[in-house]
């Protein structure tokens, strides 16, 4: 067998993996349920008018004729179906592990599952990767060839360079124009103020937001005894530092840094999920998904 036949028979076979996984987290968080965790914005109220002769009485404002004796028609915007777009996050730092599956990977696996359910539930999806720049963009689709374009993109996803998130998001913000669903899949390894402004501009715009903080558990349990040298993955020599020394204030700053996202997401409403490497994947995806899913 050429070295191109088995190439192709492993990429077919990574994509029907992927597959396979992606329908199996969705068709459990959503068994026996007849809406999805996630719906199109419908139709949206957009302003009134007053009443004409030949109105459709069925959109007229009881509530303002009652309080004021005068008809005013509903308008609505048509606009019905969800526009998605996944940032997923490929810089230096999120290659980190020590569980056998890397922060990337877990991001990878992620998106893949959430593009599955959009695209089965025919809504549009797109990607977007990002380190200090955006690396790629597929701009929204609900066909199924999307699908296997998102597959292949973040299968070939991968960069060493620096994070640059914040800057990112409020590039992606200006960019974005019609109302969506954001989803955002990255360790959040930036500084946290551009962050969180990022956040509050895509809830400014009236973006709905989802992010997924994908971590590895030693990043928030520090947990090294003997001297280590840390290998940093966004450029830079190696440094060895005994960890006993330096514990308390990397919880500190990581605890500070991590509440600081906490706060603003509460405030914005945005969900905030947790997704650890070392954690059954498919059950952490799936939980996400079914409670969602009730509060629609």
């Amino acid at each position: 067998m050429s070295p191109s036949r088995r190439e192709t028979q492993a990429e077919v076979q990574r994509f029907r993996q992927f597959e396979m996984l992606a329908r199996s987290v969705v068709e459990g968080s959503i068994s026996g349920r007849h809406h999805s965790p996630y719906k199109g914005f419908a139709i949206e109220f957009e302003e009134h008018r007053q009443y004409a002769p030949g109105d459709d009485l069925k959109h007229l404002d009881w509530k303002v004729l009652g309080k004021l004796s005068r008809y005013y028609i509903k308008q609505y915007e048509e606009d019905t179906t969800l526009r998605a777009y996944l940032v997923v996050d490929i810089s230096g730092s999120m290659h980190y592990t020590s569980a056998g599956r890397s922060k990337l990977e877990t991001a990878r696996m992620a998106a893949q599952v959430l593009s599955y359910l959009l695209i089965q539930q025919q809504d549009a999806v797109g990607l977007m990767t990002c380190d200090n720049r955006l690396r790629t963009h597929l701009p929204p689709r609900a066909t199924k060839p999307q699908y296997k374009r998102i597959s292949d993109v973040l299968a070939a996803a991968d960069s060493r360079a620096d994070t640059g998130l914040g800057p990112v998001l409020h590039q992606l913000a200006d960019r974005i124009k019609r109302r969506a669903l954001i989803v955002i899949i990255s360790d959040l390894f930036d500084k946290p103020e551009d962050i969180c402004l990022a956040l509050n501009h895509f809830a400014h715009r009236r973006h709905e937001v989802v992010v997924f903080q994908t971590l590895d558990r030693n990043e928030t349990t520090f947990p090294f005894k003997t001297p280590t040298a840390f290998d940093p993955l966004e450029g830079g020599e190696a440094l060895r530092v005994d960890p006993a020394r330096i514990r308390r204030a990397y919880l500190e700053k990581f605890n500070a840094h991590r509440e600081r996202i906490q706060r603003t997401c509460f405030d914005r409403r945005i969900d905030l999920v947790p997704l650890y490497t070392d954690d059954p994947f498919e059950t952490v995806m799936a939980r996400y998904l079914a409670e969602r899913t009730r509060r629609t």
